[in-house]
């Protein structure tokens, strides 16, 4: 946060940070983090700034959540400044505030504001959302870029929940790294920090968790550059991967393109794929296909234990599962997950580098029983988590590493 200019003992002007979720933007939301202090004369104008952080959501298509947990407003004030944006948003998604102080809620409460929902915690108002049972026609008539083209479905209120809660589990790495550069760099604040980062990430197609996880885990520069002696890597040769002209670079496209040719492979009727987070060690959802929306919530909770995918990580071998309803290696909530969403039969198989070291899982799933890839199939899956192994290790060593650099030449530039 920036550090107030007001006199000793003044309150601190109110000060609101935000951030992105990350996902497509219509999967995320918008995170603003509020602090510091709202007079009755500050209401107007801390009034216009919040709707301009709400208008830039609207038109992306994220969902605004407010966490007013550092916020002393009075309580004419902030009914000034909730009920001026609510009367703008007439239409929209209603306004999820969490962590509101006692004033604040009573404050909102006494007034009868529509369009302002209060959760005393994040996992509270994700709950809320997730049992959300209204019908279609009474959600409200808002545009969204993955939704129908008039209001969201259930499918876009699932998304929404599994984003925010995906949001959760990266915020403390965010958090990390931008602590981690403020001290490095001397920025000013955190805000400072997230810019640069979200500058980096945009500038080399990185994603802000893998660039902000690389942060935290890379070994301090130590001098005008970051990686000394390193040198240009040259692609390496994939067997399967390097169809169709696949961009090595861009990320998504060749995470995209190991499901697809995994699914092609296994003639499975559904997938994922998972990369190992190496600042929380532990598996991430990068992308999937067929897989229920209640499924999913399960894998975004980081509910990894008892599950195919975790017991290959660990082993560093393929796992079939050809029976989900008797297999022993599943816990009884893994297999719950799964049955409840008709999956009877699945097979992981392990991204392992060169160096043996467990970097994902690929995991296909089939609604029959025994339906498992066998004989050629199963080896074509081993070459291509080979390829996947390979590919992402020059990923992490080139185009992760180029972004790690510019990173450190821009703060280094900046440093006083």
């Amino acid at each position: 946060m920036k550090s107030s200019s007001a006199r000793p003992g003044a309150p601190a002007p109110l000060v609101i940070e935000s951030s992105l979720v990350e996902g497509l933007p219509a999967e995320g939301a918008l995170l603003l983090r509020m602090s510091g202090s709202l007079s009755p004369d500050g209401a107007e104008v801390w009034s216009d700034e919040l709707r301009g952080h709400l208008e830039e959501a609207d038109r992306a298509g994220l969902r605004p959540v407010l966490d007013m947990a550092h916020v002393q407003l009075g309580g004419a004030a902030v009914l000034h400044a909730l009920s001026e944006t609510t009367r703008v948003r007439a239409g929209r998604p209603d306004l999820i505030i969490i962590r509101a102080r006692p004033g604040v809620r009573e404050a909102v409460h006494l007034a009868r504001l529509d369009g302002v929902r209060l959760y005393a915690t994040l996992d509270e108002a994700l709950r809320e959302l997730a049992r959300a049972t209204a019908p279609v026609e009474d959600l409200p008539a808002w545009r969204s870029q993955m939704a129908d083209l008039w209001r969201p479905s259930y499918e876009d209120l699932h998304k929404e929940v599994r984003a925010l809660r995906a949001r959760v589990r990266t915020a403390p790495v965010i958090g990390m790294a931008q602590g981690t550069l403020m001290a490095r760099y001397g920025l000013p604040d955190s805000g400072s920090a997230f810019r640069v980062l979200r500058e980096a990430s945009q500038r080399f197609n990185v994603p802000l968790r893998v660039l902000v996880s690389a942060v935290v885990v890379a070994r301090p520069p130590d001098g005008e550059v970051w990686f000394p002696g390193r040198r240009s890597l040259p692609v390496p040769q994939l067997r399967i991967l390097a169809r169709e002209g696949r961009d090595p670079r861009c990320r998504r496209q060749m995470i995209d393109a190991v499901l697809h040719e995994a699914l092609a492979v296994g003639r499975a009727t559904a997938g994922y794929v998972q990369f190992v987070d190496p600042a929380v060690n532990a598996l991430t959802l990068e992308t999937h296909y067929g897989c229920d929306e209640r499924f999913l919530d399960h894998l975004v909770r980081g509910q990894d234990e008892g599950m195919a995918e975790a017991v290959a990580r660990i082993r560093g071998r393929r796992v079939s599962v050809p029976d989900v309803a008797a297999e022993p290696l599943l816990s009884d909530e893994a297999r719950r997950a799964l049955l409840a969403t008709d999956t009877r039969a699945l097979h992981s198989v392990p991204v392992v580098t060169a160096a043996g070291s467990c970097t994902g899982v690929i995991t296909l799933h089939w609604p029959e029983a025994g339906h498992l890839p066998a004989g050629a199939r199963s080896e074509t899956l081993d070459v291509l988590a080979a390829d996947t192994a390979a590919w992402l290790s020059w990923y992490h060593r080139s185009v992760l590493l180029d972004a790690l650099e510019h990173l450190h030449r821009l703060l280094t530039r900046r440093a006083p």
